[in-house]
């Protein structure tokens, strides 16, 4: 590549500078002209002049190297055989020597150039890389596919995609070679079409950071091919009323008990709960496109999520919601692998601040649970099973971006499964109602409140009517749910108007052995009225397949859906 004269090559090499605050070090990376690739470690605050002799050191011992000769014939050659050690200088992008004593991490600047003997390296600093690109294992036709993209001095919105779908083999005797074709879309998700059933996906990515700075590409491919996906979901009919993201005045809220693998992939669930449901639409892959797709297509500002695998928030829905514009907050359940996940749309609204807790510990080291906890002391039986529940709650402050005078509490919840733990329920949300008030009457005064989950209540149960009405009398059949002897029985109260936003629909989680109403979103009457709730699929298509999950729908619950308007 040299011109005549032996001038150096018209395109420069490039050093690669990586130097961050958090480390004591920073690393160098170039190839010497003979081939070798070479990655120093340097401190950052070394002076200048000792990582350049080292630089000189390890180019003499390239040459060295490359002589291939051996010992016998160095000490023979004498001298001829020790590489003549290069002059290795440094020059700021404006030309200047930079001087020896500058400490590395301000020497090495993005643009400068390093010279190795004739050689010429371009210093890149912190150029945009990617550290991870993976593809689901399972692509569905009509579904979209969101690769897990995680980058360094990067951002995914900013980086370059490009899909590519496997060549058909012309005729069954050709070998089939791997030859691609390039697809017309360069968008970081991509929904493969009919036409591509049976062939595989490859994407290339080159990292961007949205200033006109791309590191090196990487590709992956998928691990099998595009299958062809079920027919109609249970979500279709509703995704016509969610195509378009509501106005600033309006937010949607999602809540959603999504079924954890943890539970749908046991031999007890294959067999006694989920009997009628297809092995295959059990699996995990299977259900994350369906779930996906029917997230996305709410265009909600607002996702509350429960049961959610952790694995399944950071490799699979983290991911691809990030894609359609939300961000993702979680919080697991300490002893199961699963807990809360709540999204809120990155254009609407920004985190203010986090208020999670476990309804035990609250209980135990809190003082605002105090005058709870030394009630519940009274009933040891019932002190210690809600002691050993390991239920949370999720309490994320969010402000409007366009309005920050606009602030809004969301919580997230699963409550205690169990059908005769009323009375252990009644405590959760007692915690639960106390915490909140915390957050949005002392920390931020008179903020809204939006509460979603499962709260494993029917409209009858103590449970609903103790959020619904604000009080619950000592004498309530629930503090017996579970026979005399785990009787506790107290008087509580809160000091929120909430409603129901979606009513109380005739069930939100139908199994073969139970239907029934457990899922709510509960507004803020003073502050947030319903516009419009999203109807539920009709009783046809739920029992399409006998009953849930199924083939057609991801989870044995069904997600509620509302827009919801400021006062």
């Amino acid at each position: 590549r040299r011109g005549s004269g032996g001038h150096p090559p018209a395109v420069m090499e490039r050093a690669v500078v990586r130097c961050v605050p958090s480390e004591p070090k920073l690393s160098l990376r170039f190839v010497l002209p003979d081939g070798s690739a070479r990655h120093m470690q340097r401190d950052q605050a070394e002076p200048l002049g000792r990582a350049l002799a080292r630089i000189a050191t390890n180019a003499a011992k390239g040459h060295g190297k490359a002589g291939k000769k051996s010992k016998k014939a160095r000490a023979e050659g004498g001298a001829e055989g020790e590489a003549a050690v290069p002059a290795v200088r440094l020059f700021s992008r404006d030309g200047a020597a930079v001087a020896e004593e500058v400490p590395n991490a301000a020497a090495w600047q993005d643009g400068a150039v390093l010279h190795i003997g004739d050689a010429r390296y371009r210093v890149e600093r912190n150029p945009p890389a990617l550290t991870e690109l993976r593809l689901p294992r399972s692509l569905l036709a009509g579904f979209p596919v969101c690769p897990k993209v995680s980058a360094e001095f990067a951002a995914p919105q900013h980086c370059l995609f490009r899909w590519f779908r496997e060549q058909r083999p012309a005729g069954s005797g050709d070998a089939a070679g791997e030859a691609w074709v390039e697809t017309a879309v360069a968008e970081r998700v991509f929904t493969p079409s009919n036409a591509l059933v049976g062939l595989r996906l490859k994407l290339r990515c080159t990292p961007g950071d949205g200033e006109q700075r791309y590191g090196p590409a990487r590709e992956v491919e998928s691990s099998g091919p595009v299958e062809a996906g079920p027919g109609a979901c249970t979500f279709d009919a509703r995704h016509l009323y969610t195509k378009k993201i509501c106005g600033h005045d309006s937010v949607r809220a999602v809540s959603y008990n999504i079924l954890a693998d943890t539970y749908a992939q046991t031999e007890f669930s294959r067999t006694v709960l989920y009997p009628y449901c297809a092995p295959y639409a059990l699996e995990i892959d299977y259900r994350q496109n369906l779930l996906k797709k029917e997230l996305a297509g709410y265009s909600a500002d607002l996702i509350c999520l429960q049961e959610v695998d952790k694995s399944v928030f950071v490799d699979s829905l983290a991911p691809a919601l990030d894609a359609f514009g939300l961000e993702g907050l979680f919080r697991i359940k300490e002893k199961q692998h699963e807990g809360l996940a709540t999204f809120y749309r990155r254009d609407k609204f920004s985190l203010l601040s986090q208020h999670d807790i476990t309804f035990s510990e609250a209980l135990l080291s809190e003082p605002l649970h105090k005058e709870l906890s030394e009630q519940l002391a009274k009933y040891p039986l019932v002190q210690e099973k809600v002691l050993q529940r390991s239920s949370v709650l999720q309490v994320s402050v969010l402000q409007s971006t366009t309005d920050p005078s606009r602030k809004l509490c969301v919580a997230n919840t699963h409550l205690y499964w169990h059908p005769k733990g009323g009375n252990i329920r009644l405590i959760q949300i007692a915690v639960a109602m106390s915490h909140i008030k915390h957050v949005a009457c002392d920390l931020y005064p008179n903020i809204p409140v939006i509460f979603c989950g499962d709260f494993n209540s029917t409209p009858s149960s103590g449970t609903y009517s103790f959020i619904s009405s604000g009080g619950i009398a000592e004498d309530h059949e629930d503090w017996v749910s579970n026979g005399e002897e785990e009787r506790c029985s107290m008087s509580l109260s809160h000091p929120f108007k909430l409603l129901s936003a979606c009513g109380e629909p005739a069930y939100t989680n139908y199994v073969g052995g139970f239907h029934g109403c457990l899922d709510y979103i509960f507004i803020d009457k003073n502050a947030l009225e319903v516009e419009q709730v999203i109807p539920l699929p009709s009783h046809e298509e739920i029992t399409t397949h006998q009953a849930l999950p199924s083939v057609s729908h991801p989870s044995d619950h069904i997600a509620l859906i509302c827009d919801l308007k400021w006062k």
